[in-house]
């Protein structure tokens, strides 16, 4: 029979706590009638009273109802005592679980505010209050983070799908000519929606390790001297200076088209935020069992409280992510994703606006699958 039906958790405990009596006042009974009675004749015996005598009845009598009387007293103590107890006990219990199932069903309503308090009944009990209110933080922090995705999709895709229609409108009517200086901005908001959306199909993929990372031996020297050569021509553009520094071969296990993504979209970040004049460097060392990728560039700079947000999607800060200057918002994601499915980790630094920012890539060197470090030093230094 279910709770619903009027057999819950108190009337349990305490058809438990009954069982537990009955067994125990029967074995008492059992006892004290098998045992008792011949130890008992025997010690008046031994006191001079004759057997069959009425001293020796009327003894045996007393010690039976003593014995009934005792017995029945200390059950009904006992069953008593079971009852208060099982009483309060499956009151704390039941309310807990009922504060317990009334915020599950909130949160199943999608109000994951919602928080359980210890019902001091012991470290399972405690444990589970507090897994469950880990479990509505993070359950809030998707929602919040669901939500926040949503909007800002919404606000980067609205944009340049605004201006297009615009521009488009203002053709139609006759306002603007449909000339070379019109089709470039078109383009541009065109080619702004493109790159929305492999950013965003890249982030994907970023997150999914297991589906993004193809690993192989590669030269980390030579992919940040090829990622710099491949955008040296817009950093000439702007004119900033880039500075790669990679010394000698520096071998690894790593993906190298993800790598590439990762250097690339941190030089990218780097020229964004680095007015004309301005100097970018990129370095490659290994540092103990790591290879150390490191872009700093003395540029804009990120105040203190936008530093531990600056990994987030779309974060709004007018020094780390200015969307007028054609970035997504999402390419320091990306770097976070990938380094992170490589079973390394990335950190920044600046010490506030106008400062300039340096971005460090870190990423073990040895072989998830078996190949110790000497090992892979010897493929190195057979290859490099």
């Amino acid at each position: 029979m279910s709770a619903s039906n009027g057999f819950g958790m108190g009337r349990r405990l305490l058809l438990a706590q009954t069982l537990v009596l009955i067994a125990g006042g029967v074995t008492t009974w059992v006892v004290a009638s098998v045992v008792g009675p011949p130890l008992f004749r025997e010690h008046l015996h031994r006191a001079g009273i004759a057997h069959d005598s009425n001293e020796q009845y009327h003894a045996e009598q007393a010690y039976q109802n003593a014995t009934a009387l005792s017995i029945g007293v200390a059950i009904t103590v006992a069953a008593l005592t079971a009852f208060i107890v099982t009483a309060i006990l499956s009151r704390r219990v039941q309310r807990s679980i009922a504060d317990l199932s009334a915020a599950a069903s909130a949160i199943a309503e999608g109000h994951y505010d919602i928080r359980v308090a210890s019902p001091r009944l012991g470290d399972e009990f405690d444990e589970l209050a507090t897994a469950f209110n880990q479990m509505a933080e993070r359950l809030q922090a998707v929602e919040s983070t669901r939500r926040q995705l949503f909007g800002d999709l919404a606000h980067e895709i609205r944009t340049p799908v605004s201006v297009l229609e615009a521009y488009l409108e203002a053709v139609e009517d006759g306002v603007k000519a449909l000339d070379q200086p019109t089709i470039a901005m078109l383009r541009e908001q065109t080619g702004r929606l493109v790159r929305f959306s492999a950013d965003a199909a890249a982030l994907a993929q970023a997150e999914d390790a297991h589906a993004v990372i193809a690993p192989g031996w590669v030269d980390a020297a030579e992919i940040a001297r090829t990622v710099g050569a491949a955008i040296a021509d817009r950093y000439a553009a702007k004119n900033v200076a880039l500075h790669t520094h990679t010394g000698g071969a520096v071998r690894l296990w790593a993906d190298r088209q993800r790598l590439a993504q990762v250097l690339g979209n941190l030089l990218d970040n780097a020229l964004r935020h680095t007015p004309g004049g301005g100097h970018v460097s990129l370095t490659v060392a290994p540092v103990g069992g790591e290879v150390v990728f490191t872009v700093a560039d003395d540029g804009d700079g990120i105040a203190a409280e936008h530093l531990p947000h600056i990994f987030e999607r779309f974060y709004r800060a007018d020094s780390a992510r200015d969307r007028g200057r054609g970035g997504s918002g999402i390419g320091l994601a990306i770097v976070k994703a990938l380094t992170e499915a490589h079973g390394g980790h990335v950190s920044v630094v600046s010490r506030g606006r106008g400062s300039g920012t340096t971005f460090k890539v870190s990423l073990p060197m040895q072989l998830a699958g078996g190949i110790s470090r000497g090992n892979q030093r010897e493929a190195g230094s057979t290859t490099s």
